[in-house]
């Protein structure tokens, strides 16, 4: 048995995972960041919660950069260069295996979801930016070498990016991306169906599908360019990788399929190196979506 927990924006879930990737038992708390000796002990704390018997370690995936035991930074919560397996350990002796959370996303998938049976294989998640996990050989790219995909430049000269560049595929392709494109698309046709489905709960990643759904013009116009926008990052890591399935994750990824992966496929079938013959990589739709992270934290010490 294994424990995963995964650091989201608000939460902290833990679960006790088996060998074949179920969840068997699962508690959650409200992230509050109090420093990172609290946090250790809050994280082990959690985990004495969902012990059922021996665990052979637990995992934690996290927005950032990790470094064996060692958080480098984190986006959401103030932590650099914290050993917080050294913290931990104060609190409950069982090894602790830090991840990315796309690469933990990858890692869930990878045994449990969308890229069951593949050696080589890639998770795209689709949230506040664009993050993306990749197994090659049935190994994690992680640590040290976990991928920045969201930031290869897609448009030169192009939107700024928090990271200091301008174009970064994840301006574009994340939902954040995509609420912006909405917003514009708004203001420039106010009898846009987006107004009524905005009007119950806001701009979200959604709307725009929600919109186009229903016929809208101007949606689909916003889910035809957010989708070459897509396409074009995706197809370029194809070509790098070339691995025999991508996953798209992330709350964008449950866009219906005839306006988001139908023409996805399409674009990148025309574009990846591919075409020309040798391995066809699939494009799916990730399969588990908030367990993914839980899964592939459990799961790292399998891959590593």
């Amino acid at each position: 048995m294994y424990i995963g927990i995964d650091v989201g924006g608000t939460n902290l879930k833990a679960g006790l995972v088996d060998e074949a990737g179920n969840i068997v038992k699962v508690e959650r708390v409200p992230l509050d960041f109090q420093g990172p000796e609290r946090f250790a002990e809050i994280l082990a704390e959690l985990s004495k919660r969902v012990i059922q018997e021996k665990v052979r370690w637990v995992g934690v995936g996290l927005p950032g950069a990790v470094d064996g035991g060692d958080v480098l930074f984190t986006t959401n919560i103030p932590m650099e260069n914290v050993p917080l397996e050294r913290l931990f350990r104060k609190h409950l002796d069982l090894p602790l295996l830090l991840g990315n959370d796309a690469d933990c996303a990858a890692v869930g998938e990878f045994f449990g979801g969308a890229g069951k049976g593949t050696r080589d294989f890639a998770v795209v998640t689709l949230g506040t930016g664009v993050g993306a996990g990749i197994i090659v050989d049935g190994k994690l790219r992680g640590g040290l070498a976990s991928s920045e995909a969201g930031h290869m430049v897609i448009i030169q000269d192009g939107e700024p990016c928090n990271c200091g560049r301008r174009g970064c595929w994840e301006r574009y392709a994340s939902a954040t991306g995509l609420i912006q494109q909405t917003k514009r698309a708004m203001e420039a046709h106010p009898e846009s169906l987006l107004h009524k489905i905005a009007a119950e709960n806001g701009v979200e990643g959604r709307t725009a599908f929600q919109a186009a759904e229903a016929g809208d013009e101007t949606a689909l116009e916003v889910c035809r360019n957010y989708v070459n926008y897509l396409a074009g990052g995706l197809t370029s890591l194809i070509n790098i990788l070339r691995p025999e399935a991508v996953a798209i994750g992330g709350g964008v990824a449950a866009a219906p399929e005839r306006l988001l992966l139908e023409p996805l496929r399409e674009a990148v079938a025309k574009e990846s190196f591919s075409r020309h013959g040798g391995r066809i990589t699939k494009v799916l739709r990730a399969e588990r979506g908030n367990d993914a992270g839980i899964i592939g934290a459990a799961m790292l010490g399998r891959v590593m």
